[in-house]
């Protein structure tokens, strides 16, 4: 049985979603009133409950610096506000200071996780989403300030990619971790954590939501083997950055790529040189207005930037809102009376 651990950084945070099976975060501020008033009761709920590597409490300060982005992440714009975690995935959220519901709801996990004789580390696949371990995703672009990564609002089951070679899968695009291309050293795993079109430069991606979500921006990974050999080319030809795509917003499935070719596309996007960034990113932003209330996003990769006759992508990220729509602004005390 422990204290709260204070979280120091979005790695430690990560660090701490992979190695406990449960994990409880108090989002606070020092000014604010109400994440005072419950503090003792948070701290008194980890003596009791917390079990080593099985149950840990955490307190995520949102005005220290290294802490800064985890309440980015997680779009924390109320305090206190309490996120749970099972296998590093958000499972529920409260705002405000209400002992009797957090208490109900983590006692409620807390059982769910012993009955089922959940134990360890908690580094195991987790839940077989196809998205990487727990933790803080990876991205190759800072977050637009106000937003977040929503990656995790899509519903993976009816993702599809057309035209993709068979050796790649199409989950691969969400994985949570850094891409193998990045590292320093040479993978050793045969298995690729990239996907690479198949007869011509074109694929068509289709991705569903598990709710209406609001689109920002759209980030796009892709790191095609260099000249000095970081890549497994062989005889083939190098595979191309994209360069142009159309994106379709609220399809019922996937598009043909002859109707792709021949619809107007929501919105169309010509990617310059310049917009990739030493990670392989392009940080491509969308006309927000166009991209509300979206329940799915079919992305049409029209050509690649070369003479290749392939193009490959290691990443997708997409960043916005997802759920209730959330007031912008400073964060807001939730537990004080008007005027306090």
């Amino acid at each position: 049985m422990s204290q709260p651990v204070e979280i120091q950084s979005a790695e430690h945070f990560s660090t701490v979603l992979k190695e406990s099976r449960l994990v409880v975060a108090d989002f606070y501020a020092d000014w604010c009133g109400p994440c005072k008033q419950i503090a003792p009761y948070y701290a008194q709920l980890s003596q009791t409950i917390s079990k080593p590597k099985l149950i840990t409490f955490v307190k995520v300060n949102t005005e220290k610096e290294g802490a800064k982005d985890v309440a980015a992440e997680f779009a924390v714009t109320a305090l206190p506000t309490f996120i749970l975690f099972r296998n590093g995935a958000v499972v529920e959220k409260v705002k405000g200071a209400n002992p009797m519901g957090l208490k109900s709801i983590i006692e409620k996990l807390a059982s769910d996780v012993d009955s089922s004789g959940e134990g360890g580390s908690g580094s195991g696949s987790g839940s077989g989403s196809g998205s990487g371990s727990g933790g803080i995703a990876w991205r190759g672009a800072d977050l637009p300030r106000g937003y977040s990564d929503i990656s995790d609002a899509i519903d993976v089951r009816g993702l599809e990619l057309l035209n993709a070679d068979s050796e790649y899968s199409v989950r691969t695009l969400f994985n949570k971790s850094k891409p193998s291309a990045l590292n320093k050293s040479p993978s050793t795993s045969e298995e690729k954590d990239w996907v690479q079109s198949d007869t011509d430069e074109q694929l068509l991606l289709f991705m569903p939501f598990t709710s209406s979500v609001k689109l920002h921006t759209l980030q796009i990974t892709s790191l095609p083997p260099t000249a000095d050999g970081d890549g497994d080319d062989d005889d083939e030809e190098t595979p191309m950055r994209p360069k142009t795509l159309k994106l379709f917003t609220n399809r019922p499935h996937n598009l043909g790529f002859d109707e792709a070719e021949d619809i107007d596309a929501t919105q169309e996007i010509e990617i310059e040189e310049s917009d990739w960034n030493a990670n392989g990113t392009a940080n491509l932003p969308l006309r927000f207005v166009r991209f509300q209330n979206i329940t799915s996003l079919v992305v049409f990769v029209v050509d690649g930037d070369g003479d290749s006759e392939t193009v490959r992508l290691d990443r997708v990220r997409l960043i916005g809102e997802s759920g209730d729509k959330r007031e912008m602004g400073k964060l807001e005390k939730i537990g004080d009376e008007p005027g306090e």
